[in-house]
C-alpha cells in the first residue's frame, strides 16, 4: 500500500530548509528523528499559504509534538503480539509508528501531506526499519477496504472541525475487536472529542500520560483507549 492522491497536499521541499536530526528517548530506547529546520519559514512559502487559504491545511506535521512523545513512551511499556497490522493516523514525522516498528508491529504510516510521509519513511529507514508502508489519506474521504486492528494517533485534535472526521474514519477502519490508542495535550477541542466518541459507537477510557525532553520541558496530556462497543 502506498499513497499519492490527487488534490492532496505536498509541502514543497524548498520551504523546509535543511533537515535537523534529533534524538528522542522513549522508554529505554533512543530513536533518531529528522525534521525541517525552521518550521516558521514553512508558513511563508506561497504554496503553503495557498493550501492554508484553500483547505485550512496547516503544516502541523513538521514538529515532534509532545503527544507523540507521550504515546511513544506509553507504547514502550506495553506488550503487543508481533505482526499486528497497525495504522498511524496523521503520522507527521513518524515517531509513534517507528516505536511500533521497534515493537515488531506491521506499520502503515498515514498522513494528508505527501512530504510528511517522505519524512516518516526516511526516519523509519534511519532507525533501521525497511518493512513498512505509507498511505496518503484524507480523513474526510476514506477509501473502502481499509481495516486495522490497531490504530495509533497523537496530537490530531487541533481544530474542532477535525474531531468528527477523525472519529468517522476510525469507526470505518477499526476492526470490531480492534483498539485505538490516541494521545492529546488536552487542547480545547478535546472536550468535543469526549462528547462525540460514543456517538460513533465507541467506548473509551482515559488516563493521564506524561513525557518530556531530557533536561528540557515536561508535558502532560491524556491517553484515550478506544474500542468499539
Amino acid at each position: 500500500m502506498s499513497g499519492s492522491a490527487k488534490n492532496m497536499p505536498r509541502t514543497p521541499k524548498e520551504a523546509l530548509g535543511p533537515t535537523i536530526w534529533e534524538t528522542v528517548i522513549a522508554g529505554d530506547k533512543e530513536f533518531t528523528i529528522g525534521r525541517p529546520s525552521d518550521t516558521d519559514k514553512i508558513l511563508e512559502h506561497p504554496e503553503v499559504l495557498k493550501g492554508i487559504e484553500y483547505d485550512e491545511n496547516m503544516p502541523y506535521w513538521a514538529e515532534v509534538w509532545p503527544s507523540s512523545r507521550m504515546l511513544a513512551k506509553y507504547l514502550m511499556k506495553e506488550q503487543f503480539t508481533p505482526g499486528i497490522k497497525t495504522l498511524e493516523i496523521g503520522c507527521g514525522l513518524g515517531l509513534v509508528g517507528i516505536v511500533a516498528l521497534h515493537l515488531g508491529l506491521k506499520v502503515t504510516f498515514s498522513d494528508y501531506d505527501a512530504t510528511a510521509l517522505e519524512f516518516a519513511a526516511n526516519n523509519a529507514t534511519a532507525n533501521g526499519f525497511l518493512d513498512f508502508e505509507t498511505l496518503q489519506i484524507d480523513w474526510r474521504d476514506v477509501p473502502e477496504g481499509l481495516s486495522f486492528p490497531l490504530i495509533l494517533a497523537s496530537d490530531l485534535v487541533y481544530e474542532p472541525r477535525n474531531v468528527e472526521p477523525i472519529l468517522a474514519m476510525i469507526s470505518k477502519i477499526l476492526t470490531p475487536d480492534g483498539l485505538c490508542l490516541m494521545t492529546d495535550q488536552d487542547r480545547i477541542p478535546s472536550q468535543l472529542l469526549r462528547d462525540n466518541i460514543e456517538k460513533y459507537g465507541f467506548s473509551f477510557k482515559t488516563q493521564v500520560v506524561k513525557a518530556g525532553i531530557p533536561r528540557g520541558d515536561r508535558y502532560k496530556g491524556t491517553l484515550y483507549t478506544i474500542r468499539k462497543r
